[in-house]
């Protein structure tokens, strides 16, 4: 049987994953029905699944190697965990269905894609969103971004170099980019959070608030 520390492991994840949660509790109702994006290592969906007892949480992916990860660790939560945690899908956010035919969540979640993917994932994942996301639903995103009425962290720039150097595809986006790739599909920026490391968590919707 495979033990947790044979797993894949993110640090980033373990130490974010408490002030991410955090502010999901305060943010969410009791209870819905979940979508991650790209859900890596599966530490995120753990954790915010044990904090959230009244939500689902359906993880994904498109790597079959994260894929299996996280069938592992699924494989070894508690039982009423595993019963909340559904079996991961194989998801790439550029797929036209998502979710079967009538299918619709509460909650698209995704931390740290976007400036990780092609910039065309990130209309990508603004029109899958938008069409799996019930009514009131929400999409959140947590990362670090550029914002053109902040100033940039250093560390963000040397990351956002980093990235570049690595694949020119990557880098951290645009807030105003992204906004403009939402509202094409129909999604408004409801509300943003400072969180530590220089990361947000950026909540979107339908409707017409804007921050």
């Amino acid at each position: 049987m495979t033990h947790p520390t044979e797993l894949p492991f993110s640090p980033a994840a373990e130490r974010n994953q408490g002030p991410i949660l955090a502010q999901l509790q305060a943010l969410l109702p009791p209870q819905g029905q979940a979508l991650e994006i790209a859900s890596g290592t599966g530490q995120h969906a753990l954790h915010f699944s044990a904090g959230l007892p009244g939500w689902h949480w359906q993880m994904s992916d498109p790597d079959p190697s994260a894929l299996a990860t996280l069938q592992a660790r699924r494989a070894l939560a508690e039982p009423a965990l595993q019963a909340r945690l559904g079996a991961p899908l194989a998801l790439d956010v550029h797929q036209a269905d998502w979710l079967p035919a009538g299918h619709r969540v509460d909650l698209v979640f995704c931390a740290n894609m976007l400036h990780i993917a092609p910039w065309s994932s990130c209309a990508a994942l603004m029109q899958g969103a938008a069409r799996v996301l019930r009514d009131g639903g929400q999409l959140i995103t947590y990362g670090p971004y550029l914002f053109a009425d902040l100033p940039t962290a250093p560390s963000n720039l040397a990351f956002d170099a980093d990235l570049k150097a690595r694949n020119p595809a990557w880098g951290l986006r645009a807030l105003d980019a992204v906004q403009a790739e939402a509202q094409r599909a129909g999604l408004r920026l409801q509300a943003r959070h400072a969180l530590p490391a220089n990361n947000w968590l950026l909540v979107w919707g339908h409707g017409n608030a804007q921050v």
